[in-house]
């Protein structure tokens, strides 16, 4: 990278340049994941030609997740047709949507035996519907065979074309997220294809058409250049669309090409952006150092539904 364009990102993230990244601090630090089930999920995955977001991600629970006997499955291929600076998931051309694979995915939900489903995708700006009708299959068939299952649905933005959300939502999801990832005046920066009011607007669609018990959530990561003050600020737009769960968790680069990590949040802070959040009225707020969009999925859900409750009772 030039020094010009370094000196660039600095200006604009508080930080310095990718040569000066600060060191990983003391709770960063996390004991090695006992097997488990690991081994049988990465047996079930293969077998049924199936890919995960922990895996091309490089998301650092995806070891504690495997070994709970759990993951979060990434439909549409393994190659995102955008290339933001934060993620490791490969960036290029992508295969036709397989149609086997939703049965492929009910099949591997089945013998792991789960209760709640994660299911995301790579953006897929080459195709028509976005992946859309993909995410709908996958959810419908998830219901029909696999009964009293929940399912969240993690999606793009679909480039803003907020009939492609109406498709997914018809499926009736259980959890229908969209992560905002950072902060407005970060976007240029780490996801310059994005944009975030498309995506306060794309969450926006998806609370109009919610149901009973379909929650809306989004996700964020800090350490990008941001402040808390933005960060703050950004929770309020959420709230105002009507977002009920959000996620904050740290960034961490996932590989030297990456975007370089600017500060790292102390548990501290990220107990004060959950104390922010429920202050504003989310319904659950999940914020600290390892928290992803969809680590421990399932008991964010049944806690977004119970203070959802509450909230309606009150």
């Amino acid at each position: 990278m030039s020094s010009k364009k370094e000196t660039k990102i600095a200006e604009l993230c508080g930080g310095n340049s990718a040569d000066a990244r600060p060191r990983h601090p003391e709770w960063l630090r996390r004991p090695v994941p006992k097997v488990g089930q690991g081994r049988r999920v990465q047996e079930v995955l293969r077998k049924g030609g199936l890919h995960t977001v922990c895996d091309e991600a490089a998301c650092p629970n995806r070891g504690e997740c495997f070994c709970r006997g759990t993951a979060t499955f990434l439909i549409l291929g393994d190659h995102c047709t955008r290339n933001c600076r934060f993620c490791n998931v490969a960036h290029g051309t992508a295969p036709k949507p397989d149609p086997d694979e939703p049965a492929r995915l009910a099949e591997a939900v089945r013998t792991m035996g789960l209760s709640h489903v994660v299911v995301t995708s790579v953006t897929r700006d080459d195709l028509a519907d976005g992946g859309a009708g993909q995410f709908a299959r996958t959810i419908r068939l998830l219901k029909q065979q696999l009964p009293g299952v929940t399912v969240e649905v993690l999606v793009p933005d679909f480039g803003g074309a907020l009939n492609l959300v109406d498709i997914v939502m018809e499926a009736r999801p259980d959890v229908f997220n969209h992560n905002i990832e950072t902060v407005p005046r970060v976007y240029p920066l780490v996801r310059p294809q994005a944009d975030f009011d498309r995506s306060l607007k794309v969450l926006e669609r998806a609370a109009e058409l919610v149901r009973e018990n379909v929650v809306t959530k989004s996700g964020m990561m800090v350490g990008l250049g941001e402040t808390d003050e933005e960060v703050v600020e950004a929770m309020r737009k959420l709230r105002g669309v009507q977002c009920r769960v959000l996620t904050i968790g740290q960034y961490l680069q996932p590989a030297r090409s990456a975007f370089p990590v600017r500060r790292y949040v102390t548990p501290d802070q990220f107990s004060a952006f959950e104390r922010e959040g429920k202050a504003l009225g989310f319904d659950t707020v999940v914020a600290g150092p390892f928290v992803r969009s969809s680590y421990r999925a399932a008991e964010v859900f049944d806690d977004s539904l119970e203070h959802g409750s509450d909230r309606e009772h009150a």
